[in-house]
C-alpha cells in the first residue's frame, strides 16, 4: 500500500529530560538534588524575587512588570511553580537556547507550560477578562457538599477535598475559591472543621450511603499530604462495603513526580494496592497533563513505580486551554507522548470552566466539537479522550450532547439523567435546560454586539477597575517596611 499523506503525520518520539542547567540559578545542582522530592519543594518559585535569582539576565525587565501587574490585579491563584515545571519552559531540546534578553523572553511568552502556570497581564483578555456569569465556584460544588468538603454530584460518584493545597497552583484551577493562598483578587475560603473532624464525617456519610460505589480522592492535590495521613484514609475506605473505585487525583504525578517515586510513597501505595485488589476495589491515579512539553522521564518513571506498585491504570484529565494545547497537533501529540512514553491513558479534555478571570483560555463549544472530530482515528479507542463540558449543576457531558447550541450567542442549552444531592424533590430537575456560555470574543460580531447591549458593559469594566485599585494599593502596602 502505497504512504497517504494524513493531515496530523505520527511519529514516535523518545522522552527527554530538560537540562535544568542551563538556568544560572540551577547551575550547580545535582541529578540526586532533581531526583529529592524535598529539594523540588523548598526549591518552588513562589515570587518574583526568586524568578529573578533562577532566571538571572535570561529574562527582559517587561515580563517582571508584567507578572507583578497580573498578580496585583488579575491572579486567581497565587505564584507556586516546581522545579520539575519550570524545567519544562523553553526547554530547548528539540532546538538551541534563545539568547538571553529579548528572544529569550519571547520564547517565554510563548510558552504553553508559562502560559498556564505563570499567567501575565497581558495574557489576559481586555474586553470581557470575565464572562458576566463566571463564578468563583462556576460549577457549585460547595452547594452540593454533604459533609465539609466532600461533594456528592452524580448517583454513585462523590469528590473528597481532603485539603486546599497543591504542589503547584494553575491559574486556571476550577477551585480557586478554596484551593491555594488569597490573592489580592480573592480572599479564599476556609475549612472550619479540623481535618480529622472532616475526614470522618467525610466517611461516615459514606458508611450509610450505600447507592456510591466511587470515591475521587483530591483537594487540592493528595501529594500535599502526609502519606501517613493519607494511608489512614483510604484504609478507612477500603473497610466500606459499597465502595468499589478509588481515584487518587494529582498533577504532582507530572509537576513533582519526584514525590510519586519516592521509596516511603512507592511502599505506601504497594500496601493500599494490595489491599484493594483484595477487596476487589479499583484504584487508579488521576493526573492532569496539558501539553505535551510536560511529559518527560520523570514523569514515565513516576507513573512506572505507581504501575509497578499494583495502581489499577493512571490516567490524564486535561483541560483545553488556548495558547496551551488549542490545536489538533499538540493535543495529539500530547496523547501519543502519555501513552508511549509514560505509559498513561488520555482519558479527558474539560472546557475551561467559567471562572473569573478566564475568558482568555476558554473555547467555545465549537471549537471543542471540532477538536474532538478531528482527534478520532488516531488513537486506540480506549486512549481516545472525550472531549467534555463540565456543565454547572450537570456534570460532564460530551461536547457533542448538547441538546441545542445558539452559535450567535454562544449560549448552549444540556438536559440530564439524574439529580445531585441538593434536586431531591425537585420534579423538573431532568427536564430543564442547563446553560453554558461560550467566550464572547469567539462570537460573530451580531453575538457580541447583542451582550454589549445585554449586560451594562460599562458597569462590569468600572467594577474591574476599582477592584484592580484596591488590589494595587493592598498589594503596595505590602512592601512597605
Amino acid at each position: 500500500m502505497s504512504k497517504v499523506e494524513q493531515p496530523y503525520a505520527y511519529r514516535r518520539r523518545e522522552l527527554v529530560e530538560p537540562d535544568w542547567t542551563r538556568f544560572p540559578g540551577w547551575a550547580g545542582v545535582t541529578q540526586a538534588n532533581w531526583d529529592d522530592a524535598q529539594w523540588q519543594r523548598v526549591n518552588c518559585v513562589r515570587n518574583i524575587k526568586q524568578l529573578r535569582a533562577l532566571m538571572g539576565d535570561l529574562l527582559d525587565d517587561r515580563f517582571y512588570d508584567d507578572l507583578a501587574r497580573d498578580q496585583a490585579e488579575r491572579a486567581t491563584m497565587s505564584m507556586l511553580v516546581p522545579p520539575q515545571m519550570l524545567n519544562t519552559m523553553v526547554p530547548s531540546t528539540d532546538t538551541a537556547m534563545p539568547s538571553a534578553g529579548h528572544d529569550f523572553t519571547e520564547a517565554f511568552y510563548a510558552d504553553p507550560i508559562r502560559h498556564y502556570m505563570l499567567p501575565v497581564f497581558s495574557d489576559r483578555r481586555s474586553d470581557w477578562p470575565s464572562h458576566p456569569h463566571a463564578s468563583r465556584d462556576s460549577l457549585h460544588e460547595h452547594d452540593m457538599w454533604v459533609a465539609e468538603g466532600l461533594t456528592h454530584r452524580y448517583p454513585t460518584k462523590v469528590l473528597a477535598e481532603l485539603l486546599p493545597t497543591c504542589p503547584q497552583y494553575c491559574g486556571h484551577c476550577t477551585r480557586m475559591d478554596l484551593v491555594g493562598n488569597s490573592t489580592p483578587q480573592v480572599a479564599k475560603l476556609k475549612f472550619d472543621l479540623k481535618p480529622v473532624d472532616r475526614y470522618a464525617a467525610m466517611l461516615d456519610y459514606l458508611r450509610t450511603s450505600p447507592v456510591v460505589r466511587d470515591v475521587v480522592v483530591s483537594g487540592g492535590d493528595v501529594a500535599n499530604m502526609p502519606w501517613k495521613n493519607l494511608e489512614a484514609f483510604l484504609d478507612q475506605l477500603l473497610e466500606i462495603d459499597n465502595i468499589r473505585d478509588i481515584r487518587l487525583a494529582t498533577k504532582a504525578l507530572m509537576g513533582l513526580p519526584q514525590h510519586w517515586f519516592a521509596d516511603d510513597v512507592v511502599e505506601g501505595v504497594a500496601r493500599v494496592s494490595a489491599k484493594a485488589r483484595a477487596r476487589g476495589v479499583s484504584l487508579a491515579i488521576h493526573t492532569h497533563v496539558n501539553n505535551a512539553q510536560s511529559v518527560t522521564p520523570s514523569v514515565a518513571r513516576a507513573t512506572k513505580a505507581m504501575l509497578d506498585a499494583g495502581v489499577r491504570d493512571v490516567r490524564n484529565q486535561g483541560v483545553l486551554m488556548r495558547g496551551v494545547n488549542d490545536t489538533t497537533e499538540q493535543l495529539l501529540d500530547l496523547c501519543f507522548a502519555l501513552a508511549d512514553g509514560a505509559s498513561i491513558t488520555p482519558y479527558y479534555f474539560y472546557m475551561c470552566d467559567m471562572i473569573p478571570f478566564s475568558e482568555h483560555w476558554r473555547l467555545s463549544l465549537a471549537e471543542a466539537q471540532h477538536l474532538q472530530h478531528s482527534m478520532m482515528g488516531y488513537l486506540p479507542g480506549f486512549s481516545t479522550p472525550r472531549i467534555v463540558c463540565d456543565v454547572p449543576f450537570v456534570g460532564k457531558r460530551w461536547v457533542h450532547q448538547v441538546e441545542e447550541y445558539d452559535t450567535e450567542r454562544g449560549i448552549s442549552y444540556w438536559r440530564k439523567n439524574y439529580r445531585t444531592s441538593i434536586e431531591g424533590d425537585d420534579t423538573e430537575a431532568l427536564s430543564r435546560e442547563y446553560v453554558y456560555y461560550d467566550p464572547i470574543y469567539t462570537l460573530p460580531e451580531a453575538g457580541q454586539q447583542w451582550w454589549h447591549a445585554s449586560v451594562d458593559h460599562e458597569s462590569v469594566l468600572a467594577e474591574a477597575s476599582s477592584q484592580a485599585a484596591t488590589s494595587r494599593a493592598a498589594a503596595e502596602s505590602q512592601l512597605v517596611p
